[in-house]
């Protein structure tokens, strides 16, 4: 087939066993192409391509990483429309979300052409005469990267950049449902000039092509991202095999409203966390939390503001909510709607449009406790529990109840509730007066529990996950 998008290995585009249809969730009859899917034999081949890539690479100046990095920001920055609009047809995003995405990744890639000539060093003085003592980072050497479908540009960039940065080899494993950002992100580092091996692309189940991976004893490290199921599974597999491991995993992030709040901020800021991107993020605000004082005028507001939201075609301008990615996820999203009800819960929207498509109204779950279900797993969609609390103490104490703790938020005029708030807060990330999801690319990512395991991503921190320290003594008489 000469349409049939293949994988990169070695320089090469391959075909796979399988081939796979990459449908439009809005649109099911829009075939967006044909995507060929490997297994086992294709990341074999995949890691024997990068581990005899990867010491050239670590070897070549940093200033030849740097450039490439720096071409593929600019063609992803000259391609932004198209792969915006390609991100809308393939997850769903609104069109302005997904252009605002493929930015983020050209962002991504410029920042880490400037880290991989800001690689740190460090000459420490011995406490012995004579010897001098210098800590560098040394690349990993072959790197998995498994990505997920809900950021399937951003975070294939994120990623790749900083490892590619420190001189890493990399084999990238996109999510199964969204293999067509991956494959552009691909032919755009192939035209930057990545040499053959150092980034290959191998698309297809993560149940065989994750797993070849974490098993295969030249890979030096694993950094996923996806459900938390899947990644306790990836880090059993990584110890076994003693292999660095990076997880960034689920989220039950609360917003919590204090009666001090700015009431139209709280509305808007919650209704951005909970319902932008259809809920499809590790970072929504899925449980709003709200002072007594404040609950019944801020539910008022925000069901109506969440009932005014146009859900529709993410190609079409006036949309503000997109369809659920697929038929299977809004299956799980609309048991919840389900379930939500049975624990007692007053459902307000959450029904599947009588449309073609998966699409779905946002539902808020009014008079949840935090110990119900729908107040504890993540549920992935445009669902999110409403908790009545008595003051600031109880709101802590709920908003901490989690297993969780990836991004918390707290919407209050109260600079001490405020400064407590980001102190004592269990999570990794803390907005005040911000939404939960939205994070800039050059600080820190990650959480706490059963949120995040190994070492931050995004900023400079990411580069400490991608190295390996020596100390190195010389005695210099």
């Amino acid at each position: 087939m000469s349409d049939l998008k293949r994988n990169l290995i070695g320089g090469e585009w391959v075909a796979g066993t399988r081939v796979s249809e990459n449908r439009n969730p809005s649109t099911p009859d829009d075939l967006i192409g044909l995507y060929a899917r490997g297994g086992a034999a294709e990341a074999e081949a995949a890691v024997a391509a990068a581990g005899a890539a990867a010491p050239g690479w670590a070897a070549v100046s940093p200033q030849v990483r740097a450039d490439v990095l720096r071409r593929a920001g600019d063609m992803i920055l000259t391609q932004n429309e198209a792969l915006g609009r390609l991100l809308a047809r393939e997850e769903g995003k609104t069109l302005a979300e997904a252009r605002g995405e493929a930015l983020r990744a050209a962002q991504l890639f410029h920042f880490y052409a400037g880290e991989a000539l800001r690689h740190p060093g460090e000459k420490l003085n011995s406490i012995r005469d004579g010897v001098e003592v210098d800590v560098m980072r040394e690349p990993l050497g072959v790197v998995g990267l498994i990505t997920p479908w809900n950021f399937p540009i951003a975070i294939p960039a994120w990623k790749t950049a900083p490892a590619l940065a420190a001189g890493n080899a990399v084999i990238l494993k996109p999510a199964d449902l969204t293999p067509g950002c991956a494959h552009a992100l691909a032919e755009i580092l192939a035209a930057a000039g990545c040499p053959a091996g150092v980034f290959n692309l191998v698309m297809g189940r993560g149940s065989e092509i994750g797993a070849a991976l974490v098993d295969h004893p030249d890979v030096a490290a694993i950094s996923f991202t996806g459900s938390e199921r899947v990644g306790r599974g990836i880090a059993a597999g990584c110890a076994a095999t003693m292999k660095k491991v990076q997880l960034e995993m689920g989220g039950k992030n609360p917003m919590v409203v204090l009666a001090d709040a700015d009431l139209d901020l709280a509305v808007n800021v919650c209704l951005n966390g909970a319902f932008f991107s259809t809920g499809q993020r590790c970072t929504a605000s899925s449980r709003l939390i709200v002072e007594a004082g404040i609950h019944d005028a801020f539910v008022e507001k925000l069901a109506a503001a969440a009932a005014a939201l146009r859900v529709g075609d993410p190609l079409e301008p006036d949309t503000q909510m997109g369809p659920v990615v697929s038929e299977g996820q809004l299956s799980g999203n609309l048991e919840y709607v389900r379930l939500a009800a049975e624990e007692g819960c007053e459902v307000l929207g959450g029904q599947r449009l009588n449309r073609s498509g998966s699409f779905q109204t946002p539902a808020l779950f009014l008079g949840a406790t935090n110990a119900m279900r729908v107040s504890r797993e993540e549920i992935f969609g445009p669902c999110a529990s409403v908790i009545r609390v008595a003051d600031f103490d109880e709101a802590l104490a709920v908003a901490n109840d989690t297993a969780f703790g990836l991004s918390s938020g707290i919407c209050t005029g109260s600079l001490k509730h405020a400064t407590a708030f980001r102190r004592r807060s269990k999570a990794g990330m803390v907005m005040v007066n911000l939404p939960t999801a939205g994070v800039d690319y050059h600080v820190p990512f990650g959480g706490r529990g059963a949120s995040s395991l190994g070492g931050r991503e995004q900023g400079r921190m990411a580069m400490d996950f991608y190295t390996s320290v020596k100390t190195a003594y010389t005695f210099a008489g």
